[in-house]
């Protein structure tokens, strides 16, 4: 089956309280999971790079077919599509695993405008809710 999956991270202060959040629909536009994600205190970048991995951790459990992965951060998507490079050491790690991750996987990585992209806005705002 294929999928769509929407994530998205949210930190207050960069750094300061962080969540991640993902939500995944098959092609009927079902929502087939959704999860909000604590992160303690972290960046923006980290919260958009762990929601992404998250996601496609989950996702890959399914055996997926295609999966478009969506998201507001231009810079993440751009990283993964090999147009920037990641000069963060401390988002290295995540890129890498995710890069590992994806490469088992039929999957692409688009850019949304923010407003296409509420439920998983709302899911990390919601995992940075639950940091103390």
């Amino acid at each position: 089956m294929d999928y769509k999956v929407y994530s998205d991270g949210a930190a207050r202060g960069n750094p300061g309280p962080a969540g991640a959040g993902f939500a995944v629909y098959d092609t009927n536009g079902t929502l087939v999971y959704s999860k909000a994600i604590p992160l303690g205190h972290t960046t923006n970048n980290v919260a958009e790079y762990t929601a992404l991995l998250e996601a496609a951790k989950y996702v890959k459990t399914l055996n997926p077919g295609k999966v478009d992965f969506l998201l507001d951060s231009e810079l993440v998507v751009k990283q993964v599509a090999g147009l920037y490079k990641v000069k963060a050491p401390h988002l290295l790690p995540l890129y890498q695993e995710l890069i590992t991750t994806l490469a088992s996987m039929d999957a692409t990585c688009s850019h949304v405008r923010r407003e296409l992209n509420k439920v998983a806005d709302k899911l990390a705002n919601d995992g940075a809710d639950q940091v103390k």
